[in-house]
């Protein structure tokens, strides 16, 4: 069964926003402008942090009352103790970091949970795009030319559950949206989430 998100929040923003429970400790890392962050701090009433590498988004966030530490997740997250939140979020960074194993491994060490959102590099846009066009693809979600894109990681959905299947990490719920914007369960029907997925969202334990 399929429904539509609400319009409060960017589609995978929504949804990780669903997978936290109110009244946590949360870790937003890579919070941008704090949009998410400021939701759950609003609407969920959680103790939220946030680490931003670029100027720009501290300086939102802090305009916004937001309690977030300029910072680069690549070298910063080894300083937080272990299980310091119940929950770390990752949006849309994975792809984007040189190492994801070690990213995804330190954000299960800070939280008892991780709710981890990326782009598939297996939806049928983007395979038709290479098909026909045979140039890598520019969507909403990858807006950049390949020579000035921050993605150098990309991967699929099923290589994203391969992964965490090899690292012993648990998948507690995963969902996957199309270009509308609406959700459906990944499940069992990893053909069908890595074709029709434009990007997924997962809520991560060990």
């Amino acid at each position: 069964m399929t429904s539509a998100l609400p319009p409060a929040l960017r589609g995978d923003l929504q949804l990780i926003a669903d997978m936290i429970q109110p009244n946590t400790r949360v870790l937003d890392v890579g919070c941008g402008d704090g949009t998410l962050l400021a939701h759950l701090v609003r609407h969920k009433q959680v103790n939220g942090r946030g680490i931003e590498i670029s100027t720009a988004g501290v300086n939102a966030c802090v305009s916004a009352g937001l309690s977030v530490i300029q910072g680069n997740a690549e070298t910063d997250l080894f300083d937080y103790p272990d299980a310091a939140f119940d929950y770390v979020v990752l949006s849309q960074t994975l792809q984007a970091v040189h190492q994801p194993k070690v990213i995804l491994q330190q954000l299960l060490r800070i939280g008892r949970r991780a709710v981890v959102s990326l782009p598939n590099f297996a939806h049928w846009r983007l395979r038709w795009y290479l098909l026909v066009r045979g140039r890598m693809p520019k969507t909403k979600v990858l807006d950049h030319e390949w020579y000035d894109t921050p993605n150098i990681h990309l991967c699929s959905i099923q290589d994203f559950v391969i992964l965490c299947r090899d690292l012993g990490i648990v998948i507690e719920r995963s969902v996957c949206l199309d270009r509308k914007g609406t959700r459906y369960r990944i499940g069992r029907s990893m053909t069908v989430a890595n074709l029709l997925g434009e990007q997924a969202v997962f809520l991560l334990r060990r």
